[in-house]
């Protein structure tokens, strides 16, 4: 039996691993959150493995929040670069297999086809610097049967995102504008999260590989906030703005499409369409599941 710790436990990816790990009785899991594991503080990050024997780590910690990023560049470095590179050591001396996720906003999002693994990183916010940061400590520390996996425009029936937020929204208000100008493709936390734990027992690499994974199709957040309403009947009138009428502190990639390819051909899996989770995740929602 494997033993796994889950950090971030109470983020959506973390609470999805968590609501799916009673169907994989092969591993026995562990589920940290900040009140256990907190990685901003990195003296008792080290602690806490002083006295645990772990498998796996699938570190679902992240500082998220791309905005406040920039005004709070210290806190998000601490979580998204120097925990991580402290998780890599820790991986490395007790020769436990990491699973790191990190983000599209990696790249500078302009490219004009989808991003492949290899492609050169160009963060344009704090966020995505400290992700990318992470990322490169993960490679210099070098630990065995460790991935990486960048993903894009996640949500869940856990925690907070843009689908909550335009179901509340919907329902408030008789017209909202969303932006039609950055595309990518929304992925259902669910779907990551069987992925991952179907490619557990396949992690075999002498040092660290990066994959993507988000769900099959293309849409802008003018598209994704549409089809919400479409498959909830929420008849607020949505109109298309551009990303510079509606500013933020941060610069949003215009272009996240992420290729699949490698993950899919590795280890064999099939990856849904977006539309497709959404409903399910919407129908979990509403209690039609």
């Amino acid at each position: 039996m494997s033993k796994i710790l889950v950090s971030g436990a109470n983020g959506q990816l973390g609470s999805e691993i968590h609501a799916l790990s009673s169907t994989y009785l092969q591993h026995d899991f562990t589920f940290a959150d900040r009140s256990t594991l907190d990685l901003n503080n990195l003296c008792k990050v080290e602690d806490y493995f002083d006295d645990k024997v772990f498998d796996v780590i699938i570190n679902c910690a992240a500082y998220t929040a791309v905005d406040k990023a920039e005004s709070e560049s210290d806190f998000a470095n601490t979580i998204n670069h120097r925990a991580v590179s402290l998780l890599a050591k820790i991986a490395k001396k007790k020769n436990i297999s990491l699973i790191h996720i990190s983000t599209d906003y990696v790249f500078d999002g302009q490219n004009y086809r989808p991003y492949v693994e290899a492609d050169k990183t160009d963060p344009q916010g704090v966020y995505g610097r400290t992700k990318r940061d992470g990322e490169n400590e993960i490679y210099a520390v070098s630990p065995k049967n460790t991935l990486i996996i960048r993903t894009s425009w996640v949500y869940s029936s856990f925690g907070n995102n843009f689908l909550k937020t335009m179901l509340r929204l919907g329902r408030e208000r008789d017209t909202l504008g969303v932006i039609f100008d950055q595309v990518g493709t929304p992925t259902y936390a669910r779907d990551l999260a069987k992925v991952i734990l179907e490619i557990l027992p396949q992690l075999n690499n002498e040092s660290p590989e990066t994959y993507h994974y988000s769900n099959e199709g293309v849409a802008s957040w003018y598209d994704f906030a549409q089809t919400i309403f479409e498959l909830t009947d929420i008849s607020c009138e949505i109109k298309a703005i551009t990303t510079a009428q509606y500013p933020t502190p941060a610069i949003r990639p215009h272009y996240s499409l992420l290729n699949k390819n490698k993950i899919k051909e590795h280890f064999g899996i099939s990856i849904p369409y977006w539309k497709h989770s959404l409903k399910e995740c919407i129908d979990l929602l509403e209690g039609k599941v």
